[in-house]
């Protein structure tokens, strides 16, 4: 390929990853999709090329594919987009090694460092003055008496990669002491204690969520977006949004800035807000420093995110932007089944549903000018799913059943609940 005008290499190509080919491709950028399974953007019109590599979970055989593929179809110099957490963490850490082949998108470790991990985002968020929810890191078994006046209670991974490929959920909820007990067990089976993390459940749907979303760079937004989450799967702990609209909300955009500023973020990133109705604070969730599934509302609504990144990466002019409100982003393929799941349980009704419709401006697949990724999607969904979740999570066991890890006991220490509910009727009398 002709080196001399620097294309896109985008390193996973599902809807996200399409999305950046169509935003850059409409354009007439030329776009390659580095992926480790087959993917949808194959059949965009859009990609100029797709490549399937052996493994993007693994660090290592992450950065060599990519310099590999960089050498074999001549990428000197192309942009780099990663659009999933362990390809952004695989770049981040070999960040010096790979921006002598590529232009990369990613900030160094020393800014994703604070995304990564959940732990180190709350830690910083409480010193920077951003509410968070209540969260516990408990290392032993005994440590959970002292939580179970909070309950119920989510469990969920510090570093979610390794939790959701193994369970395919993005945290779990305990409503007795006798679940709590259980789950973390369970999670312990999966993830080392170090990364468990026990957090308080803010009250409320996703309707009480809302994503800051931004083109960062020097300490400033040069574009930016504010969404709402209408619906979600599932409802509770959602492993995605299916249905979004753009809002307007200063308090949310001035906190992630804060936030943004402390770590000296560069690049396309996602804030994740709940509003908290006991006491009103939007309450930090999660960074994505990365594209995030719904960036395509962005042209919709105003901001095309893939393309200022990419014009600020080949020296090109990046005029600020920012999203107006009231515009709307569908998943079908999974809003669909939510809606009928929501209307049965009467959290939805038709004429909320149908006014989201009129204001759906984007489809995360369909789109006219280049209809066949949405058929091949849903030609492709069995293996998708399987792909995503079943033998990645079969793969994860296997391993875990070599290297069993116990929870860190202290010697002579029951586990019996029995005995936690009896320090517990201590601890209150």
């Amino acid at each position: 390929m002709n080196q001399e005008t620097p294309g896109a290499v985008v390193v996973g190509g599902e809807h996200p990853g399409l999305g950046i080919a169509r935003s850059l491709g409409q354009r007439g950028i030329r776009v390659v999709v580095i992926d480790d399974q087959y993917s949808i953007s194959k059949f965009s019109r859009y990609t100029s090329l797709v490549v399937q590599v052996e493994d993007l979970r693994d660090e290592h055989k992450t950065v060599k594919s990519l310099l590999e593929v960089g050498e074999r179809y001549g990428l000197k110099n192309w942009v780099l987009f990663p659009t999933r957490d362990e390809t952004v963490a695989a770049v981040s850490r070999h960040r010096d090694e790979l921006a002598k082949f590529f232009r990369v998108t990613t900030p160094s470790w020393d800014s994703v460092k604070w995304v990564w991990n959940k732990k180190n985002t709350y830690d910083l968020a409480a010193d920077l003055g951003i509410p968070t929810p209540r969260t516990f890191n408990p290392r032993t078994e005994r440590e959970l008496t002292d939580l179970f006046c909070y309950l119920p209670l989510a469990l969920k991974p510090a570093v979610k990669e390794n939790f959701f490929y193994a369970t395919g959920a993005k945290a779990w909820r305990a409503e007795t002491p006798e679940e709590l007990l259980e789950l973390f067990r369970r999670g312990s089976r999966h993830i080392s204690v170090e990364e468990i993390l026990i957090q308080e459940i803010i009250p409320g749907d996703g309707q009480r969520q809302f994503s800051y979303c931004a083109f960062f760079r020097d300490g400033e937004a040069y574009g930016t977006l504010v969404a709402k989450r209408m619906r979600q799967h599932p409802r509770e702990f959602a492993r995605a949004a299916t249905y979004v609209e753009t809002t307007e909300l200063p308090e949310i955009e001035e906190l992630s800035q804060r936030f943004l500023k402390a770590i000296n973020f560069y690049g396309l990133v996602e804030v994740e807000f709940k509003q908290d109705p006991r006491d009103g604070k939007f309450k930090l969730l999660d960074v994505n420093a990365r594209t995030w599934g719904f960036h395509t509302l962005g042209r919709s609504a105003g901001v095309d995110f893939p393309y200022l990144l990419f014009a600020d990466q080949t020296g090109a002019r990046v005029d600020r932007c920012k999203a107006v409100p009231g515009v709307g982003w569908l998943r079908a393929i999974t809003d669909i089944p939510t809606v009928a799941s929501d209307l049965w349980a009467r959290e939805l009704d038709i004429s909320a549903y149908w006014r989201s419709l009129r204001r759906t401006r984007t489809e995360s697949v369909f789109c006219l000018q280049d209809p066949f990724p949405a058929f091949a999607e849903l030609v492709m969904l069995p293996y998708l799913f399987t792909k995503k979740y079943v033998l990645k999570s079969d793969k994860k066991t296997e391993m875990q059943a070599v290297e069993t890890r116990e929870v860190d006991l202290s010697a002579g220490e029951s586990t019996s609940l029995d005995a936690l509910d009896l320090q517990v009727t201590e601890k209150r009398d």
